[in-house]
C-alpha cells in the first residue's frame, strides 16, 4: 500500500485539477436510485441544477459515473445515465475511475441511504457508508491522488468507523463534509446564536424514527450550541428516556417547560385540536402534549464544559423541527424552526447539496466534518443507553472538539 510520504510526493497529484473552466468531473456512490431516494433527489441536482438564493443554480459539475448498490422495482440509474450521458459501473473502483485504470473523477458524492439494509440489536440500520468510503479511500490510495467527498447524513452507525472515515480524510489530506440538511436549510425565524455565547441550557424538538430522523435532530441541536463561548468541546455523558419516564422528567423539571414551549411555539404543524377544530393551544400547559405522542424519547446530553442539551422526539404532536436556548444574560428565550419544503421538491436538500457543491468546486469544506463525526457518535450512544436499561452513558471517545465556522451556513434568502 502506498506510504503517506509517498502519496503526497507522488506526481499524481500535480494533474489533479481539471482545465481551468472545465467542469469538475463528479462520480456519485449510492445505495439506491429511485423516485425520492436520496441518491434520486440529491444526485440529480447535479444534472439539472436546483433553487437556491432565488435563482436556478447550475454548479460548474458534471456527473460522469455512478454506482448503485441496489435496484429495487423503479430504479432510474439506466434511465438517468442515458438521458445525461454517464455510465452505471459495476464496481466502486470502475465508478472513480471511469472504467479506465486511473482515478478519473473531481470530486464524490457518497449517498448510503434508504434500501434493504439489515438492522442491528440498537435498531439502526446497517448503511455501508464506511464500506463505499473505504472503496473510495483505497483508489485514492492505489492511484495517488484523492478528491472532495461528500457523505450524506451520519458517517456510520458506528463512531469507530465514523473516527476512521475523518481520519482518513486527515491523513490523505481531501476535504470531507457530511451531515444533515437541517443545519443549512432557511429558519424562522431567521437566526444563529451569537458567537462565542454562553448557553445556560438547550433543547432540541424532532420528530420520525429513530436512527433515521433522530439524527437529524442532533444535527439541528449541535449546529447551534457549537457557537457558545470556546466552541465545541465535546460530550461528556448521554442518557435515554422513552415512554412515561419522559414525561416524569417533564414533571421534574429536568426537561425545562419553558424552552419545550418555546421550542413548540415555533412549529407550523401542531396536531391535536389545532386539526380538528381550528384552535390553536400550548401543548405542555394544557396536557395535550401526553395525549398526542404515544412513543416519546428524550435524549439528554451533557457536554464536557457543563452545558446541557435535551432533544425530544414527539411523533404526534407536530411535524416538523424546531430550536429553543436560554442564554445567559439575553432575554428572552431563542427559538427558531429549522424548515422543511414539502416533497417532490425538497428544496432543503438543494441547500445541502449546494454545500456540497462549494466543496466540490473550491477543494474547502464549508464547515468543519467534526460536527458530524461528533453527531454520528451522540446517536450511536445514546441508542447504546437505550439498549442498556436507560442507563448515563459516560462518553469519554465523545471529546470531539473544533471550532464552529465564522459565517453561518443556513440559507437565508
Amino acid at each position: 500500500m502506498l506510504t503517506r510520504r509517498a502519496f503526497l510526493q507522488t506526481p499524481a497529484l500535480a494533474a489533479a485539477a481539471p482545465q481551468a473552466g472545465a467542469p469538475k468531473r463528479l462520480a456519485i456512490v449510492t445505495t439506491i436510485y429511485r423516485y425520492l431516494s436520496h441518491g434520486q433527489h440529491m444526485g440529480d441536482r447535479f444534472l439539472v441544477g436546483y433553487p437556491y438564493g432565488g435563482a436556478w443554480q447550475r454548479p460548474n459539475i458534471k456527473v460522469v459515473s455512478l454506482y448503485v448498490d441496489q435496484k429495487p422495482e423503479g430504479d432510474l440509474s439506466g434511465e438517468r445515465a442515458r438521458e445525461f450521458g454517464f455510465t452505471v459501473y459495476p464496481t466502486i473502483a470502475e465508478a472513480l475511475r471511469c472504467g479506465g485504470s486511473k482515478l478519473a473523477v473531481d470530486a464524490v458524492l457518497v449517498i448510503g441511504e434508504h434500501g434493504n439494509y439489515p438492522r442491528n440489536d440498537k435498531g439502526q440500520i446497517l448503511y455501508p457508508r464506511y464500506e463505499f468510503f473505504e472503496q473510495c479511500v483505497k483508489v485514492f490510495e492505489a492511484d495517488g491522488r484523492a478528491v472532495p467527498v461528500f457523505n450524506d447524513k451520519h458517517l456510520s452507525y458506528s463512531f469507530e468507523k465514523a473516527k476512521a472515515m475523518v481520519d482518513f480524510s486527515r491523513r490523505l489530506r481531501f476535504p470531507m463534509l457530511g451531515g444533515s440538511s437541517i443545519p443549512v436549510t432557511w429558519r424562522l425565524p431567521s437566526i444563529d446564536l451569537p458567537p462565542a455565547c454562553e448557553i445556560e441550557a438547550a433543547l432540541m424538538v424532532g420528530v420520525g424514527g429513530s436512527d433515521a430522523m433522530d439524527f437529524h435532530a442532533f444535527e439541528g441541536l449541535q449546529c447551534m450550541v457549537e457557537r457558545r463561548r470556546g466552541g465545541e468541546t465535546g460530550v461528556k455523558a448521554v442518557q435515554l428516556l422513552d415512554g412515561d419516564a419522559v414525561w416524569k422528567a417533564l414533571a421534574d423539571g429536568r426537561i425545562p417547560k419553558d424552552l419545550l414551549t418555546a421550542a413548540l411555539s415555533r412549529s407550523d404543524t401542531p396536531l391535536g385540536l389545532t386539526v380538528t377544530d381550528g384552535r390553536t393551544q400550548d401543548l405542555v400547559a394544557s396536557g395535550e402534549l401526553q395525549k398526542l405522542v404515544a412513543k416519546p424519547a428524550a435524549y439528554f446530553i451533557e457536554y464536557s464544559d457543563g452545558l446541557k442539551a435535551t432533544m425530544l422526539m414527539l411523533d404526534g404532536a407536530v411535524k416538523d423541527f424546531n430550536f429553543a436556548a436560554r442564554l445567559k444574560g439575553s432575554p428572552p428565550l431563542w427559538s427558531t424552526q429549522f424548515l422543511l419544503t414539502p416533497e417532490p421538491n425538497v428544496t432543503y436538500s438543494a441547500c445541502l447539496m449546494h454545500k456540497a457543491g462549494q466543496m466540490f468546486e473550491s477543494g474547502v469544506a464549508p464547515y468543519p466534518i467534526e460536527r458530524t463525526l461528533l453527531t454520528s457518535g451522540m446517536l450511536e450512544s445514546c441508542l447504546t443507553s437505550k439498549v442498556q436499561d436507560h442507563k448515563r452513558i459516560e462518553t469519554p471517545h465523545l471529546g470531539v472538539t473544533y471550532k464552529p465556522p465564522k459565517e453561518s451556513q443556513f440559507a437565508r434568502t
